[in-house]
């Protein structure tokens, strides 16, 4: 029988940095197993999962742009692409320990994935699949932290969980700072007057105006983000005041 969950569906939002390990671009897959085990684990308690994820560890195009004089639309394109390579990946991690997977993408790559239907994509998570939605918004000059609150108020997610390096969000920078406060729980507005780096300013709004909470975790803390799906204490839970 499924452990009782807080969180009936949730929106996980990976950076394509993550996938690379500690190698610190491409893929790797000892990372991916550990990922996709954690992403299981979440769905065989009763939650029901989507998934959007960065392309970091192949292209950044705000960055790639910036350095190499590309047309910004251009690259990121390219980054888009990227996301699709890693939520490729996922899957195929994913489905190695026994869960179906389906890949949709915002960009139309039908000899590979789907193209992003809401309808199909929650009927995918009544079945009991995990959903892993690629290629950003499938427009240029947006992140793929907008697209993870685009899609989780899409497919009517209960949670953003936004899996990081850090296990929170803190007053400052933890890593330069070691004074550094760690909020449990924090407002909106108070993310907005002390100018925290949640997310960027266009996902945050979207955040807020809809209501969607978010949590900020560590990914590589085994178990957190069951422990978020449950309602557990884990990590900076951001929300309405």
């Amino acid at each position: 029988m499924s452990e009782p969950v807080r969180y009936p569906r949730i929106m996980l939002k990976i950076s394509g940095e993550a996938l690379a390990g500690g190698k610190g671009f491409g893929l790797d897959t000892d990372t991916l197993d550990y990922i996709a085990r954690e992403i299981v684990a979440v769905h065989d308690v009763g939650t029901q999962v989507a998934i959007v994820v960065g392309g970091g560890n192949f292209i950044r195009g705000e960055v790639f742009s910036a350095a190499g004089g590309l047309d910004r639309t251009v690259a990121d394109h390219m980054g888009m692409l990227g996301t699709v390579t890693n939520a490729l990946a996922l899957q195929a991690a994913i489905e190695r320990h026994g869960v179906q997977t389906r890949v949709q993408s915002a960009i139309g790559i039908q000899e590979v994935c789907e193209p992003v239907i809401r309808r199909r994509a929650v009927r995918h998570m009544e079945k009991g699949r995990v959903v892993v939605l690629a290629g950003g918004t499938g427009n240029p000059y947006f992140t793929t932290d907008t697209a993870a609150v685009l899609r989780a108020l899409e497919i009517d997610a209960d949670l953003l969980v936004k899996a990081t390096k850090v296990d929170g969000v803190y007053d400052k920078d933890p890593k330069k700072h070691k004074d550094a406060t760690k909020f449990d729980v924090i407002g909106y507005s108070e993310v907005l007057s002390k100018r925290l780096a949640v997310m960027d300013m266009t996902a945050f709004t979207m955040c807020q105006e809809n209501d969607l909470p978010i949590i900020v975790l560590d990914l590589l803390a085994e178990g957190s983000i069951l422990k978020a799906a449950k309602g557990e204490k884990i990590g900076t839970r951001v929300q309405g005041e």
